[in-house]
């Protein structure tokens, strides 16, 4: 189970922004687009320790989410209690529409075992929403082709990185 899966709008918010769920990642879970890079990193953290397991899929680059592992990630997020989020650095690339969060998450296993991962991801904002590339996931298109996240676009106007 979740460590947090009981959270008020009115406790802090589990990415650990000393802000409360309410007026932080909540309103992002349900559906406010992400105003930058970051926030949607720290949602997606906060999504993690509420086992939000279909919006961790749904932030992530569309024409990667088809290659997403739903099982394992919701097992990974029940089965983890989930310790803290420290965001290091934010970095916007290409005028605006890529960003780059370092950041380090940490966890410990059901055997009690704690673990931290430090991690530089990148962001893409498509159509005014931010999503996160997953560098597990590698993307087969080619530029003028259709974008495989099926939004009718070609690939270099739509998901090219």
């Amino acid at each position: 189970m979740p460590s947090s899966v009981m959270i008020s709008g009115t406790d802090n918010c589990p990415c650990c922004s000393s802000v409360r769920y309410d007026n932080c990642c909540q309103p992002l879970h349900q559906g406010t687009p992400a105003a930058s890079a970051e926030l949607l990193m720290r949602s997606r953290y906060c999504a993690y320790t509420l086992g939000l397991i279909d919006y961790l899929i749904a932030t992530t680059l569309p024409a990667q989410q088809a290659q997403l592992e739903a099982a394992q990630m919701r097992a990974w997020s029940e089965q983890s209690r989930w310790l803290g989020l420290e965001v290091e650095t934010v970095k916007d690339v290409a005028g605006g529409n890529r960003a780059q969060v370092t950041f380090s998450a940490h966890w410990a296993d059901p055997d009690g075992s704690k673990h931290s991962h430090r991690e530089c991801s990148d962001f893409k904002r498509i159509s005014d929403r931010w999503y996160f590339i997953d560098p597990n996931h590698l993307i087969k298109a080619g530029r003028n082709e259709p974008c495989p996240c099926g939004s009718g676009r070609k690939f270099k106007q739509c998901c090219s990185l």
